[in-house]
This record gives structure tokens, sequence and C-alpha cells, in this order.
């Protein structure tokens, strides 16, 4: 027996390929939402990676056109405003605010207990008696009952009278 021709034996094989992909289109058709989404998500950042290597060799380029400035206008230094950097650099920092607090220092008096920092009554109590310590456990236990406050006047009570 002769050979179909070519095109013939082509479109039945195209015919018979169409009917199995008709027979599992219903199981595709289960996973097509988050197939469609996973090549979109591909192709965004696909498309993102591009944009942001051609911004990196713009940059590049652009970079030898622009003169690079000696010291900007708005750049200050650590020489020119030391006592304002000092004090940016000691913000937040415990041991900056007990070591002011110890600079203030009233002896054998806490002004404005209820406003003092945990950092801030340490370095006060340094100072106090243990009968001016019992009185700030008092007062502390009948008013705010801060468990920190009350837990480190404890310490302190206990340390002094060791000493």
């Amino acid at each position: 027996m002769k050979p179909l021709p070519l095109p013939v034996r082509v479109a039945a094989g195209l015919a018979a390929s169409a009917l199995e992909q008709a027979r599992r289109l219903p199981q595709q058709l289960a996973g097509l939402p988050v197939t469609v989404v996973s090549e979109a998500l591909q192709l965004s950042m696909r498309v993102q990676q591009h944009v942001t290597e051609l911004a990196i060799k713009g940059d590049d380029v652009l970079s030898g056109l622009r003169p690079v400035e000696e010291e900007p206008e708005w750049a200050t230094f650590d020489e020119d405003e030391p006592e304002a950097a000092e004090e940016d650099s000691d913000e937040g920092d415990p041991w900056a605010e007990e070591e002011r607090a110890l600079a203030q220092e009233v002896p054998g008096a806490i002004p404005t207990y209820d406003d003092l920092s945990i950092a801030q009554l340490r370095a006060r109590l340094r100072n106090l008696t243990v009968e001016d310590l019992e009185e700030l456990l008092a007062y502390e236990k009948a008013h705010a009952a801060r468990p920190e406050f009350v837990g480190m006047l404890n310490r302190r009570i206990t340390t002094v009278r060791s000493q």
C-alpha cells in the first residue's frame, strides 16, 4: 500500500491532537486561573527586571555627564555642630539618659517622680538612703505599681542594706 500524501497525514495528526486536547479540556479548565495568574506575575516580574536594568544603565551613562559636587550645601559634619550631633546620637539611648539625669540630679530628693523614666529613676537612686527608697517603694505600690519600678526599688533597697 502506498503511503498517503504528507498534507493528508498532517491533517489527520492535527485532528487527533485536537481531539486529545478537547478530552483534556475539563481537567485543564480547573487549573487555568492559577496558570494564567502565575504566568501574568512572571511576565510582570520580567518586565520590572528589564526596566530596572535599563534604569541602571541609564544612571551609569548619565553619571558621566553630570559634575560631581565636592560638598553638597545640605551636608553637615560632626566638627561643624559637635553639641547637636552628640545630642542626636544620644537620643533614645538609656545610658545617655542616665548620664544626663546624673548631671541634673538634686541630692536627697526626686522631684516629679511620676514623670521619670526608669533610666532617670535609676540614676537618682544612687544617692538615696534606705528610708528614702522604702518611701518611694510604698508610693509606687500605692499609685502606679509599675512592675519594673517596684523591682528596681526592691533590688536597690537590698543592695543598700547589704553595703
